[in-house]
């Protein structure tokens, strides 16, 4: 019978120590849900589908680097739409206003800085746009005097080449009391020039833009260096002397005669501060693809460039050019690796609450054990201290009542087996106590 007992007995405790694990299980859980609650909370959202890059326009150096930058996007499912624009100054307007829906775009170094436009981030500069002055038909001899009521373009209104023309032309006295300045865009200047119905033509573009590229082919037209170009650069630090050298438009016919000396910033690759990190780390890889092979004024490699000459880098620019693309883009799909990177946002702060947690709580739950068994030793304590003070304290009936009392105590507490042996310790202890109270 007494066996029975005993064995009912432990089948509680067994009973009662599956059902603290459950209870540890879930509290757990319940911790580990608010961490992952949280962090969703704070959690940014996945990449959009669809992009919109300011270019320039149509058939610049701008525009068919976009149709590029779209071509890889696309591979990776990422809709980039081209925004045509007159150039530089309507890019940056563009990229300034949040409302226009414009996340990145190409502009020219000299534009603006961090302190104008504190909403934007550089990627690193991309190229070369070096300054083209083509003209037809005109008597340097005379120096400069020659351009005196001479037809000039310099580039639409809002472009950034314009900018750059007025300002260097100026330079050297040359404005709109002059000669005659005009606005023309990048097409309708090299046709004109063409037709001989104006006689200069300054463009700001790359050595592959396709109207340049027509320009320096044509026979009619011709190719002006600037001779104090050190002069301008000293004036303008933002500005690069390139030299194209004589015959490399034409070997056979050496065309150039001679070096030329020409002037160029370097354009940079532009996005607001808000444009999600992946699609920053998917333009950075589509821009080393594009602008890093060599050319007739760039070594293999050079572009892109961690350089901020306006804009401070974006902190995944500088993280791109100290170690490249991110672990899981490195190694797997666009998409696929945007969801696993958010992923591990989520389970960071879950793991760092829970593991914490599973070092402190079993502890806890130890403590909380024994606590109760040590209560109740407590108090067999203080009733051993009175009974041995009987003389003065209470009497024999009041101690085997309080006996009683921790006795149906120790006989409620339900423990886990592992603290079984301290109960089996108590229980056999108040018997002890019991049995010297009979022998008084």
């Amino acid at each position: 019978m007494a066996f029975q007992k005993i064995r009912s007995w432990v089948g509680t405790v067994r009973d009662y120590s599956r059902r603290h694990r459950l209870e540890f299980l879930g509290l757990m859980i319940v911790i580990a849900l608010a961490a992952l609650i949280t962090a969703i909370a704070l959690l940014k959202p996945m990449p959009p589908r669809t992009l919109t890059m300011a270019t320039g326009p149509e058939g610049s150096a701008y525009h068919e680097f976009g149709k590029q930058y779209r071509e890889i996007l696309a591979s990776e499912g990422i809709r980039l739409r081209l925004l045509t624009t007159a150039g530089d100054m309507e890019n940056l307007a563009r990229l300034r206003d949040s409302k226009a829906g414009v996340a990145v775009g190409f502009l020219k170094s000299g534009l603006t800085s961090g302190k104008e436009s504190p909403g934007l981030a550089s990627l690193g500069t991309v190229f070369y746009e070096p300054m083209w002055f083509f003209y037809r038909d005109v008597d340097w001899g005379k120096g400069l005097e020659a351009l005196k009521g001479k037809r000039i373009s310099i580039g639409p209104n809002g472009s950034g080449t314009q900018q750059e023309a007025v300002k260097l032309l100026a330079r050297t006295g040359i404005d709109r009391s002059f000669a005659h300045l005009l606005p023309l865009n990048h097409q309708e200047a090299g046709d004109r020039l063409v037709r001989g119905e104006i006689d200069v033509a300054v463009l700001l573009a790359s050595w592959n833009d396709p109207v340049v590229q027509r320009l320096l082919k044509d026979k009619g037209i011709e190719l002006k260096g600037y001779p104090r170009v050190d002069a301008y650069i000293a004036l303008f630090p933002y500005l690069h002397k390139l030299v194209l050298p004589q015959g490399v438009i034409d070997l056979a016919q050496n065309r150039p005669p001679a070096d030329i000396n020409l002037m160029a910033p370097k354009g940079s690759l532009v996005v607001r501060n808000d444009l999600h990190p992946a699609l920053q780390y998917l333009l950075l890889d589509a821009a080393e693809q594009i602008h890093s092979g060599p050319g007739i004024f760039q070594k293999a490699g050079q572009f892109p460039a961690a350089e901020s000459i306006d804009l401070p880098l974006s902190e995944e620019a500088r993280q791109f050019y100290k170690s490249g693309k991110p672990f899981f883009q490195r190694q797997m799909p666009f998409w696929l690796a945007a969801l696993l990177d958010r992923l591990l946002v989520l389970l960071i702060p879950v793991f760092g609450v829970i593991y914490p947690l599973a070092r402190l709580l079993p502890s806890v739950y130890d403590s909380s054990m024994k606590q109760r068994i040590y209560r109740l030793y407590g108090e067999l304590s203080l009733l051993e201290e009175d009974l041995r003070d009987r003389r003065t304290g209470p009497g024999v009936a009041d101690l085997i009542e309080r006996l009683d009392r921790i006795g149906d105590k120790a006989n409620r507490i339900r423990v886990p087996a592992t603290y079984a042996n301290m109960l089996y310790s108590l229980r056999g202890h108040i018997v002890q106590v019991r049995e010297v109270i009979k022998r008084l």
